[in-house]
């Protein structure tokens, strides 16, 4: 994981869709295979919108679903050389790190051709490593959000 000085690692207030999707261009922009981002807020916060946007711009074509009941979605990714694979794992229903790793994630942080989305990542924390890109995003109002986008 590299630390890169960028606007996008800061406090940011959206206030609609499209400046969520802006935010997800920025983001986009700064990543690289081998790269963990993990998800933190409330039920419909916004997570899985963000990460549809993440992947579009990536280069994922399919459409992007929240993985609730299969844990793990992989997505192929076009027009990208240093990214091969988005992983997205939904751990709502999780309670420990120890149930993505009978998954094999271990092998999926490994492997640098991978981006590692995961939503609700305070369920499995304990298994990531020390650094990675946290996602924080918390409710203000019905359309209007608070992001804050950091390396830790």
């Amino acid at each position: 994981m590299r630390y890169i000085k960028s606007d996008v690692f800061n406090k940011h207030v959206i206030n609609n869709l499209e400046e969520t999707r802006n935010l997800a261009l920025l983001l986009s922009q700064q990543l690289k295979g081998g790269d963990v981002i993990l998800f933190f807020g409330d039920l419909g916060a916004g997570k899985t919108t963000f990460i549809q946007f993440l992947a579009k711009f990536l280069g994922v074509k399919s459409q992007v679903n929240s993985p609730t009941f299969n844990i793990l979605k992989i997505y192929k990714v076009k027009n990208s050389y240093s990214i091969k694979t988005i992983c997205h794992v939904d751990a709502y229903r999780l309670n420990f790190g120890k149930d993505l790793l009978d998954l094999g994630i271990l092998e999926v942080m490994d492997d640098k051709n991978n981006i590692l989305m995961i939503e609700w990542a305070e369920k499995v924390l304990d298994i990531f490593p020390k650094k990675y890109i946290k996602v924080k995003i918390k409710v203000a109002n019905e359309n209007k959000r608070l992001f804050e986008i950091k390396t830790v």
